[in-house]
């Protein structure tokens, strides 16, 4: 049923019975029509705002719950529904595997077309919470505002705020008093810088004048419990960021190194800006089932170590390598998945298109003491080419872990031309894979996938699907 409230569409007593991309709900209507919404989760009974009405489906917001999902629990954050993120921390995680997992399945079949594979069991995360080694907090001089401080009455005299940019208002920043992502003392380090630079009143960022001094903090940590912290300043103050630094170095003794950055630009990118190591080696190190990688601030490295290795594991797993293979890492980044393979591989080329990447793939094969190694950097739809094919061993495995948006199309057609015996395809995004999938599907048979969690309390999945040539 719909009805008119101040010239609003109400949808009444939507049934929410499934998840949707990006962590949305789905019902319909009575009269049978789609209805995406926000602000709920499978289970829910609602009545719903919406914000758009498609020809297909609305889009709409839960504005009142009727009756609650026997899914939900109950957040632990305080911050939860404010900030953004962990937006199914609302729901049991036994639930969220469960519809991360129909998820991935769905995209295969309705995107890729493809009906006859074995889904493995979704590989959930030991820990549900606690588990990002990385983690970036923004200052602002206009912090976001609650309704409790709204409605309070009360003047506001201190609007500085550290914590994350709220949803759709780059300009406003939750100020965080907890977050349940990043294991201790990542909230101690935080709220003690907080503590520091109100007490000596130092500037904080101003994004809509971009003045100040404080920009934004990047906390790092590897699996042996040290860890790495990165200022960006919007200007250089010599003395008060001395202090600053020496009191976290005091304080903190798990801090092994500490640098900074002076970035003056229009937004907050750290890869085109100049990194200062003012403690320590501007590195942590992190062993991986034996292997070692040099962890710098702008290194890639994947944000969940636990779950990370069960990924290069199940990777390792699926290409099934006998030891006299040539394989081909596809957009290798700092060459970790390359490296999983070196060692049970004759040879293995990785390709990637960032030249810092690609120089710590080649560090990490040296200090590794892999020599069957190879790295070469450009982009994947330009390097990957006939020319470079011809000049290159045939590969008898091919991995490929693109990013979000998936494999060009250019990419998929040299692939074919390859034609290795496996792929493995790993992705973050089991949409695009799936669009992927479709282009090798007279090709390949998509023997077995399996979705991994590596974000709990969130809908993003990672999937790795074996392709087996026909």
């Amino acid at each position: 049923m719909a009805r008119n409230r101040s010239k609003n569409l109400i949808l009444e007593n939507i049934t929410l019975t499934a998840a949707g991309a990006k962590g949305v709900a789905i019902g319909r209507t009575e009269e049978g029509k789609t209805v995406i919404v926000t602000g709920a989760i499978p289970g829910d009974v609602i009545n719903a705002r919406v914000k758009k009405a498609k020809s297909k489906y609305f889009e709409a917001e839960a504005v009142e719950i009727l009756e609650r999902s026997p899914f939900r629990v109950e957040p632990k954050c305080i911050h939860f529904g404010t900030c953004g993120g962990c937006k199914w921390q609302n729901m049991s995680y036994e639930k969220q595997l469960f519809f991360k997992q129909d998820e991935v399945e769905n995209n295969i079949r309705r995107i890729g077309g493809i009906e006859d594979f074995v889904c493995e069991p979704i590989l959930g995360a030991p820990e549900e919470y606690f588990y990002r080694n990385k983690m970036e907090f923004s200052f602002s001089d206009a912090k976001w505002l609650t309704l409790d401080e709204i409605n309070s009455g009360e003047e506001i005299d201190n609007k500085n705020a550290l914590g994350f940019h709220i949803p759709g208002m780059w300009s406003k920043i939750l100020d965080l008093k907890e977050c349940w992502l990043q294991e201790d003392p990542s909230n101690a380090i935080r709220l003690a810088v907080k503590v520091f630079a109100d007490a000596h009143q130092l500037e904080y960022f101003d994004v809509r004048n971009q003045a100040g001094f404080l920009r934004t903090m990047m906390l790092r940590q590897n699996s042996k419990g040290e860890w790495m912290v990165l200022f960006q300043l919007f200007r250089e103050e010599k003395e008060n960021q001395q202090k600053l630094f020496d009191y976290l170095i005091e304080n903190f003794p798990q801090i092994k190194t500490l640098m900074f950055c002076i970035n003056a630009k229009q937004n907050d990118s750290l890869y085109d800006q100049d990194v200062q190591i003012y403690y320590g080696d501007g590195f942590l190190m992190e062993e991986m089932d034996g292997l070692q990688f040099k962890i710098g601030p702008k290194s890639f490295f994947q944000t969940n170590y636990q779950q990370a290795l069960n990924l290069y594991r199940k990777t390792l797993e699926f290409a099934d390598l006998k030891g006299d293979e040539v394989v081909y890492d596809l957009y290798t980044g700092t060459g970790t998945i390359a490296q999983y393979m070196a060692r049970n591989a004759k040879k293995v080329i990785g390709i990637e298109s960032v030249q810092e990447s690609i120089d710590a793939a080649k560090e990490h094969a040296i200090l590794n003491g892999l020599d069957n190694c190879e790295f070469f950097c450009g982009d994947m739809k330009d390097i990957f080419s006939d020319e470079f094919l011809a000049n290159h061993p045939k590969a008898d495995v091919l991995i490929t872990d693109p990013p979000r948006d998936g494999m060009h199309a250019k990419v998929v057609e040299q692939i074919l031309k390859l034609s290795p015996e496996r792929i493995v395809y790993v992705s973050c995004n089991s949409a695009t894979q799936a669009r992927d999938l479709a282009l090798m599907k007279d090709h390949y048979k998509v023997v077995k996938i399996l979705p991994v969690d590596m974000f709990p309390q969130t809908h993003h999945v990672e999937n790795i699907a074996l392709l087996v040539r026909i």
